[in-house]
């Protein structure tokens, strides 16, 4: 598939590929990216960011921020996760996404089956991230963010290790939540969350 078409849908037509990163870590936000590339844009190693190392991400990432036409990040935090639940948010961190576009897309290819609201046409495409090249980018552009996000969540938080899980449910991580319970940043809607919070509790009233 050439970077500029998709179907049916003229060459002509403004399009964006939007991806999210963060639905299965127990804490920080679930952040997303919106990228328009120029018409027939190839770039070596553009796949799912998840196929890449940190450091081949990293370096496609400052590559597509400087050749990308538009691009922009979006995210819902922890608390909106738990109010909205996970799927709502993760579509509400696409919209905010693509709405922070210096230029509005008319049509926009999203991995996955589920398409965010807004001015657009939507195309959905399960497994677009690694057969996309707009969507490829917006992965590769979230992934970086939000990996650079957690260290700094680190900073402020280092008894969770979040600079080597960025939030996901590894042992280490889920030792620590056990040990010290939730931080701010944490998903409380979340089970293992949750049960550190009724843990704590009843640790709390049994003293």
């Amino acid at each position: 598939m050439r970077g500029d078409t998709w179907g049916g849908i003229p060459v002509d037509t403004r399009i964006a590929g939007v991806d999210e990163v963060g639905r299965g870590p127990l804490a920080g936000p679930v952040m997303a990216a919106a990228v328009m590339l120029p018409k027939g844009y190839e770039l070596p190693g553009l796949t799912d960011s998840k196929r890449l190392s940190a450091r081949r991400r990293e370096s496609l990432a400052a590559r597509l921020r400087v050749d990308a036409e538009h691009w922009a990040l979006g995210s819902a935090s922890a608390t909106e996760i738990d109010s909205l639940n996970i799927h709502h948010a993760t579509l509400l961190a696409m919209r905010r996404a693509l709405l922070a576009l210096s230029r509005i897309p008319e049509h926009v290819l999203v991995d996955g089956r589920f398409a965010p609201t807004g001015p657009w046409h939507a195309t959905t495409v399960v497994g677009g991230d690694a057969t996309v090249p707009a969507i490829s980018a917006a992965s590769i552009i979230a992934k970086v963010a939000r990996d650079a996000l957690l260290l700094e969540l680190h900073d402020r938080y280092p008894a969770y290790g979040f600079d080597r899980h960025a939030g996901y449910p590894t042992p280490t991580h889920l030792a620590a939540l056990e040990k010290h319970g939730p931080c701010p940043e944490h998903r409380r809607s979340f089970a293992p969350v949750a049960r550190s919070i009724q843990a704590q509790s009843a640790r709390s009233s049994s003293r």
